[in-house]
């Protein structure tokens, strides 16, 4: 079970990927610089998450995929809640648009680029897709909680079939 719920969570974090992609190549919603962190989020709790599918660890190996996924998943949350608070702001508290991502990449260095992006700017304050009264940002946060506890959830469940036994 384990193995197959690894297998469940890269593919929902493709998923979640894919529909991002749709999202900024077919509803033309380009993503701002705290969108592109949370892909890279999901993008690495898709891989963590692949990783262990193919793995299929056991007791030591469960601890470190789930230790990793929840860093991850919490790293993630970390920046969704940062862009959803900055979506919550009154438009008079909302910060200028800066530079670019690709720009700030470019020209500063990693850890003051990371500064300015992770302060948000006008562009992270928009809501231009939401459902069931949830901006995007609103569902990455979501997600990430369920991913963590997920990884939890199977790391819990890997340590106890090995205990008993059953899992290698």
């Amino acid at each position: 079970m384990p193995r197959l719920g690894y297998a469940l969570g890269s593919l929902a974090c493709a998923a979640l990927l894919g529909f991002a992609y749709y999202l900024q190549y077919y509803e033309y919603q380009d993503p701002c610089p705290l969108c592109i962190l949370q892909r890279l989020a999901f993008m690495a709790l898709a891989a963590i998450f692949l990783v262990a599918a193919v793995h299929g660890p056991g007791r030591t190996g469960a601890i470190v995929y789930g230790g990793l996924l929840v860093v991850a998943a919490s790293i993630g949350a970390a920046i969704a809640a940062r862009h959803v608070w900055l979506q919550s702001l009154p438009g008079d508290r909302i910060p200028e648009c800066g530079p670019g991502l690709e720009y700030m990449l470019k020209k500063l260095p990693l850890t003051q680029a990371l500064e300015k992006i992770l302060s948000g700017s006008g562009e992270c304050a928009e809501v231009g897709w939401s459902f069931l009264g949830l901006s995007i940002a609103g569902w990455s946060l979501a997600w990430f909680v369920l991913f963590g506890g997920f990884a939890m959830y199977l790391t819990l469940l890997a340590m106890r079939r090995t205990r008993q036994g059953q899992g290698s």
